[in-house]
């Protein structure tokens, strides 16, 4: 069987740990991009590099996991960097640069670059990928777009973007039961065919087809750092669906999809957790260069 093809396009950074005094390459894409190899995928990746040291590494350990970027961009300026300390094993964000090169440079994306996205079965991107004016050149590739829509999208971010997304990720441990429903439905209301609304430890919910599908979370018996946990499960999940599919769609017309989900939903909390016994979102830590402030 041929492996499932996952393009990543958007941000790439790195966790500058002021705790640790190392940094770790992350950014949703590049974390994506790993975890879906780790999950057998072929995985590649489109962005924004900087000039610096920091898009050096990135780039550099990208090359060295045989992920190919051979589409990005590269820039003269910093490259997105987030600061981070942790408290016990809780990443917590204490600024970021926005993503530097990212927010100030557009994509314009190619026909070139269409035909390359074309060899792919889905594109992940999010919310922190300076991306929205471009979902509609993506969607007329006519692969299927995955989006995160993290914490922070509103009605009118939703109504902007979820018309172009097939399957989203929706974080809900902030929100009560009967939020997270009404969230969840109203992207689907925007045409979202699977909605994923997690809830960290509590585990996570699907809506498919107008019906919620529950899955517990897996416990990490060794916990060292949570950072890139739903980037971590949102991956396998991605995956798993693929690899269920006869025909390589996501959603197939006639296939027993609430299992395939449920299935999905299983491994993809099953993998987020053992991510969470590597420091930063998958490893490879360097010293710290470059700004620790902003």
């Amino acid at each position: 069987m041929d492996p499932v093809k996952i393009v990543a396009i958007g941000d790439n950074v790195c966790d500058k740990y002021l705790s640790r005094g190392k940094m770790y390459p992350g950014g949703q894409c590049v974390n994506t991009c790993v975890y879906a190899q780790l999950n057998g995928a072929q995985a590649a990746y489109m962005g924004k590099y900087g000039s610096d040291e920091v898009a050096a590494y990135n780039r550099s350990l990208l090359r060295q996991l045989g992920i190919d970027d051979s589409r990005s961009r590269q820039f003269e300026g910093e490259n997105g960097f987030a600061m981070v300390t942790l408290k016990g094993n809780d990443r917590v964000f204490l600024g970021s640069n926005k993503g530097g090169v990212a927010k100030e440079h557009g994509f314009d994306f190619t026909a070139e670059d269409l035909d390359y996205i074309r060899q792919f079965q889905l594109i992940y991107t999010n919310l922190n990928s300076y991306i929205e004016d471009d979902l509609p050149f993506l969607q007329s590739s006519g692969v299927p777009i995955a989006y995160d829509f993290s914490t922070r999208w509103t009605d009118e971010y939703l109504a902007r973007v979820a018309p172009y997304v097939q399957v989203a990720i929706l974080s809900c441990a902030h929100l009560s039961d009967a939020d997270r429903e009404r969230e969840m439905r109203k992207a689907a209301a925007h045409g979202v065919q699977i909605v994923l609304g997690t809830i960290g430890e509590a585990g996570s919910y699907v809506l498919y087809d107008g019906q919620f599908y529950y899955a517990q979370a897996v416990h990490a018996d060794d916990v060292i750092d949570t950072m890139g946990a739903g980037d971590a499960y949102f991956a396998a999940f991605l995956c798993d669906l693929l690899k269920s599919s006869r025909t390589g769609a996501l959603v197939e017309e006639g296939s027993d999809m609430p299992a395939r989900l449920q299935h999905a939903m299983a491994v993809g909390a099953a993998f987020s957790a053992r991510m969470c016994a590597k420091e930063g979102a998958f490893g490879y830590g360097t010293p710290i260069t470059g700004r620790t402030e902003l």
